[in-house]
């Protein structure tokens, strides 16, 4: 938000304001409103093609602004910047299932200077811009992401990554995946004993480092499940399992699905994400 306030209305759950400074997070692909007050009826429709629309009509041209700009008028009370992932691609499963449908990240707790920044960089046009957005986005939401886990609201395993003995563990892990991992050769490289190790991970995690494995390894392949055309038996290999079998029986026993029934899924609800309307 950079001027003014605003409500966010989930599809489930509590209104949540806004005001200057603040960051919100929604977790698609459910729609939202937009709006000065929760009980305003929809004006305008933002769907995944980036344009302003009346609620259930054409594009009207009267709402457009400018460069990437819609709204009643250039000098309203109230001004919002929005930006979006068209799908999960930006974020690991494990990350976005972890997220409130709605999260806010206040100002006064996790001043962002690249607002003034993207909203400078946002109302023109430039060679290579898209290129430009795309990353301040992610700047974007990764300075977020840190306030959030700095307020201690973020899942333990996010958290612990600021530890130096379980953050070092954890990029270990997260960094290859599909390295045959034992305790004995984790805590070697994060430089404690193993018995150190198990302890402090335990601690900060809430799980022990080869428990936090098989999970962090069916997370990143039901990723590769979800944004790839690659075979089970391939994505088996690239997370750290011998074989497809292997995945099939460790991600039905963690997640409680079979890996082709997450692809079929996962994919059904790329589709509709990429027609869900934010208003």
């Amino acid at each position: 938000m950079l001027r003014g306030r605003a409500w966010i209305v989930p599809a489930r759950g509590e209104p949540v304001q806004i005001g200057p400074g603040d960051i919100a997070i929604i977790r698609g692909p459910a729609p939202h409103l937009v709006a000065d007050d929760p009980s305003t009826r929809p004006q305008a429709v933002i769907t995944s093609d980036y344009y302003c629309a009346p609620a259930g009509g054409e594009p009207v041209a009267d709402t457009e602004l400018g460069v990437r700009s819609c709204g009643v008028g250039p000098d309203g009370s109230a001004l919002l910047l929005s930006g979006a992932y068209d799908d999960q691609s930006g974020m690991s499963a494990r990350l976005l299932q972890a997220l409130p449908d709605v999260l806010v990240i206040a100002d006064e707790d996790c001043p962002s200077p690249m607002l003034d920044l993207v909203a400078a960089e946002v109302a023109v046009d430039r060679p290579g811009q898209q290129v430009v957005l795309d990353r301040l986005l992610d700047l974007l939401l990764a300075s977020a992401l840190r306030g959030w886990s700095e307020q201690g609201r973020a899942p333990a395993w996010f958290r612990a990554m600021a530890d130096p003995v379980t953050g070092r563990a954890l990029a270990l892990l997260h960094d290859d995946p599909a390295y045959p991992w034992t305790l004995a050769d984790l805590a070697a490289k994060a430089g404690v004993s193993r018995a150190a190790l198990g302890r402090r991970f335990a601690a900060e995690v809430g799980e022990p480092p080869m428990t936090y494995l098989a999970g962090w390894r069916t997370a990143f392949a039901a990723d590769l499940l979800r944004d790839t055309d690659a075979t089970l038996g391939a994505i088996a290999r690239k997370v750290g399992y011998g074989n497809a079998f292997a995945l099939s029986v460790a991600f039905k026993r963690i997640r409680g699905t079979t890996p082709s029934e997450h692809r079929t899924a996962s994919r059904d609800g790329r589709t509709t994400a990429a027609g869900s309307p934010t208003t």
